[in-house]
């Protein structure tokens, strides 16, 4: 019986070991048919796709190309972005993988029975459904189905690319990237035309390339300044739409049936084989239909609105020539473009000449003259006053500081603070005369060749006489 009952345990410690060994096998038989690769799974040739769908985050956006133009489906006027199909179809023009499952038994455990993204491309012979299931933490890959039975791992997550609303599949439009405007025209708050020339004798500035008229008369503007204004415009952000289909009632709720401000940029572009072209980019600009008049009735009264315009909020649109999509912008996009008048673009210094072209300065200080000499050229000068050789820096950092609080056509009527006659190396403009006046306690109002031109800090006035003072008075 004891034997009996020896022989009963040891068959039984016999099928155990026979099971083990068989559920053993057949885990690692299930482990062979799970390896790394580099293996392309899928080569997809994507100027044969005739249509791509996908399916994400409970929206579904569809695709199809008509006479070789992507259309979207749900709206044939709908700008569709054939450079970003391009891009999303490029993921499987050579679709590469670092881990394959072959013949899973139960997809579930990939994310693979409820996929996250599921991708749908037909091309002129076949159609491919992709699935993209969970991602993977540990691997930091995504797994995917081809729908040939296997799972794969992928590096290159594509939900990258699909996890895309359909604002990101508008054809919008592009700004240029203008370094050198041949001409930059201006209607609307700004009515005025600016033209390049690098050979003007209008300036004594050698960096002032842009000019427009003024009262009959060429004038300057600031490199920097214009170059930043166009910079502007290169910098807009078009992608927050509002329309892609504008209609008459659209251009008027937004303000862009009568624009604040049209601006028209004409440049001329070279390609690699040094071919030009000439361009031309109209830009149309204007705030809320309702804040504008507000604006406008606050600005035709007397109405201090000092306080109220640092918390001013400004909803803004533009629009790009004739485009049906009419776009939001920031307010600070708004201010950049709408600072588009003489005084935003001109100089703010008083004296733009480069100090090194300075080769005398004559100043009338209380009623007495004083003259400035200097010896060699450029940066090489020495700069005397009667006999003695003097440190110059405290006076040039004091006229190369008076810069325009604000610009103004107001005749003087106070007394005179200072005057300065500037000699210059420049066969054009020999000499420039200014001359600081009082205006209030806080300014001083400058004239330049007896043209009242801008209000000054009083500070930087006093600046400027005590460096004199410093100089003469020793």
């Amino acid at each position: 019986m004891k034997r009996s009952k020896r022989l009963m345990i040891l068959l039984g410690v016999l099928v155990v070991a026979c099971a083990a060994t068989f559920v053993l096998s057949r885990y690692e038989e299930r482990q062979e048919e799970i390896r790394n690769s580099d293996e392309v799974v899928l080569e997809l040739d994507t100027d044969t796709v005739q249509s791509l769908s996908w399916e994400y985050d409970a929206r579904t956006l569809a695709f199809h190309k008509e006479e070789d133009v992507w259309q979207y489906d749900d709206d044939a006027e709908f700008p569709v972005d054939a450079d970003k199909i391009q891009e999303m179809l490029s993921r499987f023009a050579e679709f590469g993988v670092s881990f394959i499952i072959e013949e899973p038994e139960d997809l579930g455990q990939y994310g693979l029975d409820d996929p996250v993204c599921t991708i749908t491309i037909t091309t002129e012979d076949q159609t491919y459904d992709i699935l993209l299931g969970d991602y993977s933490q540990m691997d930091e890959e995504r797994y995917v189905s081809i729908g040939d039975g296997n799972v794969y791992l992928v590096q290159n997550d594509p939900l990258d690319d699909f996890d895309a609303p359909l604002s990101e599949m508008i054809d919008n439009d592009e700004t240029p990237d203008v370094e050198q405007a041949d001409s930059i025209t201006f209607w609307g708050a700004a009515e005025y035309e600016i033209t390049y020339d690098a050979d003007s004798d209008a300036s004594y500035c050698a960096d002032d390339v842009y000019f427009t008229q003024q009262d009959g008369e060429t004038v300057p503007l600031d490199t920097e300044q214009v170059d930043n204004y166009l910079q502007a415009i290169s910098d807009l952000d078009l992608t927050d739409y509002m329309t892609y289909k504008a209609t008459d009632e659209d251009l008027q709720t937004y303000g862009l049936d009568d624009p604040e401000l049209t601006v028209q940029v004409d440049y001329t572009e070279e390609d690699d084989d040094g071919n030009e072209t000439q361009n031309s980019f109209v830009l149309h600009l204007s705030r809320d239909p309702e804040e504008r008049e507000k604006a406008q009735e606050e600005a035709e009264s007397d109405t201090d609105t000092a306080e109220t315009d640092e918390e001013e909020t400004v909803t803004a649109y533009v629009r790009v020539g004739e485009s049906p999509i009419l776009y939001k912008i920031t307010q600070e996009e708004y201010y950049a473009l709408i600072a588009a008048t003489y005084n935003d673009l001109r100089h703010r210094e008083v004296l733009t000449a480069d100090f090194a072209d300075i080769n005398q300065v004559d100043i009338t200080l209380e009623g007495e003259t004083y003259t400035i000499t200097t010896e060699g050229d450029a940066d090489d000068r020495t700069y005397s006053y009667g006999d003695e050789e003097i440190d110059i820096t405290e006076f040039q950092d004091a006229l190369t500081s008076l810069s325009a609080n604000s610009f103004t056509n107001e005749e003087p009527d106070q007394k005179e603070e200072i005057s300065l006659t500037v000699h210059l190396d420049n066969e054009n403009y020999p000499s420039v005369s200014i001359a600081l006046y009082r205006y209030d306690g806080n300014n001083c109002l400058a004239v330049v060749d007896g043209k009242p031109v801008s209000l000054i800090g009083r500070s930087y006035v006093v600046d400027l006489i005590e460096a004199v003072n410093a100089i003469v008075l020793n």
